[in-house]
């Protein structure tokens, strides 16, 4: 149980973070990618942040003989560029670059009540649904929903 409790902390903490920076709002990122009109650095700021911290503690943390609430890291060993991953990281961008919304701060607008991320919401969780369902019928997913070698 307090596994849990760490880990609604830490939505609770990135929820807060989010909403302090102003990450929420589609402005900002449209902001931070309109180049040639007025250019808003404050998402590459959080983007430094973020990846400053993560630098300093992943190292610290992955040290550890193992997590404080599990016998083992689960950590990706993958390292392959396929196909599927380039097309998710375009899809990913060109949405987020239209829109201004990507699934974190999607969910803490929802919670605020701004009416936009509700319909980004609607479609985020649509095109899930759509994606597991095309994938399952082409066959391309076990059961752990690993990608089968192919």
């Amino acid at each position: 149980m307090p596994g849990y409790l760490l880990v609604f902390f830490c939505g609770v903490l990135f929820a807060a973070g989010l909403g302090l920076s102003g990450m929420t709002l589609p402005q900002k990122v449209i902001g931070f990618l309109d180049f040639a009109g007025e250019w808003d650095p404050s998402l590459a700021l959080v983007m430094v942040g973020s990846a400053g911290v993560y630098f300093v503690f992943y190292r610290r943390i992955i040290r550890r003989a193992h997590p404080l609430f599990d016998v083992s890291f689960h950590v990706p060993t993958r390292t392959d560029i396929d196909q599927r991953l380039i097309v998710g990281a375009a899809l990913f961008g060109i949405g987020w670059g239209l829109v201004g919304f990507c699934p974190g701060p999607a969910l803490t607008a929802l919670v605020s009540g701004y009416d936009k991320a509700l319909i980004f919401f609607v479609a985020m969780v649509t095109g899930m649904y759509a994606y597991r369902t095309v994938d399952a019928i082409a066959g391309l997913r076990t059961d752990e929903g690993t990608a089968v070698d192919g």
